[in-house]
């Protein structure tokens, strides 16, 4: 053991039997050195036969050759843990330095507060004081002070750009180290050795604001670089334009911008700004690169409003980049927008409105980035399919890209819509000029065309609800067969294959396997990229390229259950087996966004939470106000577009295929998302009674004493301590009630009679009651409906109904009776589907 230990510090020695040490000689050592690189751990065979083909070796032993081996390979850890110990101290020591920091200026902050409290205490004490004449116009003076002064419009010449830059720096720095902004750490981001670095949103300030501080292991100015060129970085950035540069005398420059962004979903229109950037050194040697928007200037150039677009301001935003001891950047960044959350529908405001969106989109993303490239730099390797890390992110960005460009269709590329068949759900687009769309060739540079000239996207948005973004987009990964149409998949994947392709004239059949090959990660795993192949016809090997297999690009990011307020996306495009550079890349995809439910917790209209009643125990009812759990309600908006490449001739028959598609889509991820739905699993804690309901318990009861009351027997048997409710929502048959209203509409239903109609108590108020039959049951069913009014009750023979997702249901028999209050008012309708079944 002594030998082994000391032969670790010394390359150059054996260790022989009898403990005496052997040098070996430098032309020995750098030949083990050359075969160790070629194999750090042979076999006994492999090391026998280094000494048969080294003849410098002949004179070492086998076992002496093995130890050195061993030896050797002891260095090469202890080397790695030596570096990976250096730069763990390095990291502590920069976070170490920016906790210090964050914590002076948490104290300057507390001061500040301190000083506020003491000074309002002060007013309300001289407010009660003052007598009630000088009190008027107090408040007429304060009502004053409140209002928002508008500013003249600022200069933009020269000498006042040099102003308002100089002005700039200043509130950004106040914002990255100061007590500008109120911040408050982002919900589930904790600072440590590990973590992307320290993480803020703003609270309570115009706008939305992130902040985050960081270290990273690039030097400032190609730092500066990296950040500056916003495209690379930032998917959600379409371009952005130089459109002057002017050099001050401090040796900083400013630059005049018109940056774009892309709309998240196609129910918003995307965004543009008009800023000003500047970039200088400061006294300490720390590069500072800020920016803000020109949105009120004059005597100087500016940016008229875009067509598709929404002006948006950015208020003075940047990086602070200080050089760090020992190598790298302590960077400290600040976002800080106004999106103009007006210009959207009322449901999409709160990803306007979401500082942690803001966070998660752009300000850890441009930390992500610098990140991954320090690692790429450090680590060169080739990874998935012969291709660099560095032109695997390029792929990246080009599958992004296009499926944003899909997503906005603007008219600059191209893009032109289609006529609707009269409805709206789906949109399409086409593009006969697709070389002008991101510069696609839709030809090969072997002189092979592709099998189309023109693109047409089928794409629309659906609001989801109780379900995960990053659940369902892992369901969506996973199980490709439940949703996609593999006479689809083939059709497409013709357009990058040299190769004639028909439309296809059948819809179906199935997949016989799909298998995933990663390809490239980011080192927080945020997104991967991988190669899915499918086998489409002939016998299934996961080995071999069959001729019937399709290959799809795929990138997908989300997937993580604990990220706050993370988008979802799985962006995929069907490529060629060779999968050569110059291929065509039409991404198509599925992108998720969670809308904050945190904004409905203080509204009036919240009611009892119904799954309280359904927990009673010694002590009582739950408290209904708590909604904080997982399983709270949640929203999230799904776009979807798909893409086609075809000839102009054959669009109309496209557009027809590409429209029916989309929607079998739809509907296939709405029964998904309803099986992954809590309510699925007997789970009411998603349902809101409205306003002027009564309360669960209650409701049920109601409902069991007028079904005795109209029908002489009893709807539920007795089962000992278990509740009214409780039995009711687990009976075997469906039951639903529905309002008294002209278009009644359905307000309850336990867990058959959601199963039946294929939703979820949340969206059950949605459905009306003639939505569930066809033309002739509807006729029946309001023929008779006066007699419930007048008799209490009525029984309906056997039939037909439909589910929310319009599948037919059969149904032996059913029950309609009144439901009536405790004053025996008429309350509500309840149906009873007696032996459903779905057709």
């Amino acid at each position: 053991m002594m030998a082994v230990t000391s032969s670790c510090k010394e390359g150059n020695k054996i260790a022989m039997d009898n403990g005496k040490y052997v040098r070996y000689t430098p032309e020995q050592v750098d030949a083990l050195e050359r075969l160790y690189h070629e194999c750090p751990k042979p076999s006994s065979m492999r090391r026998q036969q280094l000494i048969r083909e080294c003849p410098i070796l002949a004179n070492i032993e086998p076992k002496q050759i093995k130890v050195w081996f061993q030896n050797r390979r002891c260095r090469e850890k202890q080397r790695k843990e030596a570096s990976r110990l250096q730069a763990v101290n390095r990291k502590l020591t920069a976070m170490n330095k920016l906790l210090m920091e964050e914590n002076d200026r948490l104290q300057k902050q507390v001061s500040q507060l301190v000083y506020e409290n003491s000074y309002f205490r002060q007013q309300t004490q001289n407010a009660t004081l003052a007598t009630t004449d000088t009190s008027c116009e107090s408040v007429v003076t304060s009502g004053q002070h409140h209002l928002t002064p508008q500013h003249p419009p600022r200069d933009a010449s020269p000498a006042g750009l040099l102003s308002i830059a100089e002005e700039t720096l200043t509130e950004f720095l106040s914002k990255a180290t100061g007590t500008a902004v109120e911040w408050v750490q982002m919900p589930g981001m904790k600072p440590g050795p590990d973590s992307i670095g320290i993480v803020a949103i703003s609270h309570g300030c115009t706008g939305v604001a992130a902040r985050a501080c960081g270290l990273v292991g690039l030097d400032p100015t190609r730092v500066a670089e990296i950040l500056k060129d916003r495209p690379s970085w930032f998917r959600d950035c379409r371009a952005v334009d130089v459109m002057n540069v002017l050099s001050t005398g401090n040796g900083g420059t400013i630059e005049l911008l018109y940056m774009q962004l892309y709309a998240p979903t196609t129910l918003a229109p995307a965004r543009d700004f008009w800023l000003l950037r500047y970039t200088s050194v400061l006294e300490d040697g720390s590069l500072v690169v800020c920016e803000r928007s020109l949105n009120n200037t004059q005597n100087g150039p500016s940016i008229p409003p875009a067509a598709n677009f929404v002006r948006a301001e950015m208020l003075p935003s940047g990086y602070l980049i200080r050089p760090c001891e020992g190598g790298g950047s302590i960077i400290h960044i600040v976002d800080h927008m106004d999106l103009e959350p007006w210009s959207v529908p009322e449901v999409l405001r709160p990803l306007y409105e979401s500082s942690t969106l803001l966070a998660q989109k752009t300000t850890m993303a441009a930390l992500r980035h610098l990140r991954q490239i320090s690692q790429e730099i450090s680590q060169p390797n080739v990874t998935g399919w012969g291709r660099r890390p560095a032109a695997l992110r390029a792929l990246s960005q080009k599958l992004s890209k296009g499926f944003n460009e899909a997503v906005n269709g603007f008219t600059d590329e191209g893009w032109s819509m289609l006529e609707s068949d009269g409805v709206d759900d789906v949109t399409l687009l086409v593009n006969s000029s697709p070389g002008k769309m991101m510069g696609i060739n839709l030809s090969y540079s072997n002189g092979f065309p592709s099998m189309g000239n023109a693109v047409l996207c089928a794409k629309a948005s659906m609001l989801l609800q109780n379900v995960p973004p990053a659940i369902l987009l892992r369901f969506l990964r996973e199980h490709r067969s439940e949703w996609a149409d593999s006479g689809i998949d083939a059709y497409s994947a013709a357009a990058v294959k040299a190769g004639p392709c028909s439309l296809p004239v059948s819809r179906g059949g199935s997949f016989g396997g799909q298998v995933i090959l990663p390809l490239a990660h980011t080192i927080e795993h945020e997104e991967f990229m991988e190669v899915i192949k499918l086998e489409n016809m002939g016998h299934y090997r996961d080995d071999m390229i069959m001729p019937g297999d399709i290959f799809l690009l795929q990138l997908c990011s989300g997937v993580d259950e604990n990220a706050v307020g993370t988008c979802a996306e799985l962006i995929f495009a069907p490529i060629d087996a060779s999968f050569s550079d110059d291929a065509p890349i039409i991404p198509s995809g599925f992108r998720i966004i969670p809308l904050d439910s945190g904004m409905d917790a203080s509204s009036p209209n919240r009611t009892l939470d119904l799954a309280s009643t359904l927990e009673v125990g010694a002590a009582g009812n739950r408290a209904t106000g708590d909604h904080s759990g997982r399983c709270g309600s949640t929203k999230s908006v799904m776009t979807i577009a798909f893409q086609f490449v075809y000839e102009i001739h054959l669009q109309e028959n496209v557009a027809t295929m590409a429209r029916q598609y989309v929607r079998s889509i739809i509907a296939s991820v709405q029964r998904v998302a309803l099986a992954l739905s809590p309510s699925r699993f007997g789970s009411l804690a998603d349902f809101r009674t409205p306003p002027g309901t009564p309360e669960a318990q209650t409701l049920g009861r109601w409902i069991c004493d007028s079904y005795r009351c109209y029908l002489g027997v009893e709807l539920l048997k007795n089962e000992g301590s278990e509740s009214i409710l409780k039995m009711l929502w687990h009976h075997t048959d469906a039951v639903l009630c529905c309002s008294l209203k002209a278009l009644p509409v359905f307000t309850f239903a336990n867990q058959a009679g959601l199963d039946m109609l294929e939703t979820t108590l949340v969206a059950l108020q949605d459905i009306s009651l003639e939505k569930i039959f066809d033309e002739n049951g509807r006729k029946a069913l309001f023929a008779e409906f006066p007699q419930v009014m007048q008799q209490g009750f009525m029984c309906l023979q056997g039939g037909i109904c439909l589910s929310s997702m319009g599948r037919p249901v059969s149904y032996e028999r059913a029950v309609a009776w009144k439901v009536v209050n405790d004053e025996e008012n008429a309350h509500c309708i309840c149906f009873m589907f007696i032996n459903w079944s779905f057709v």
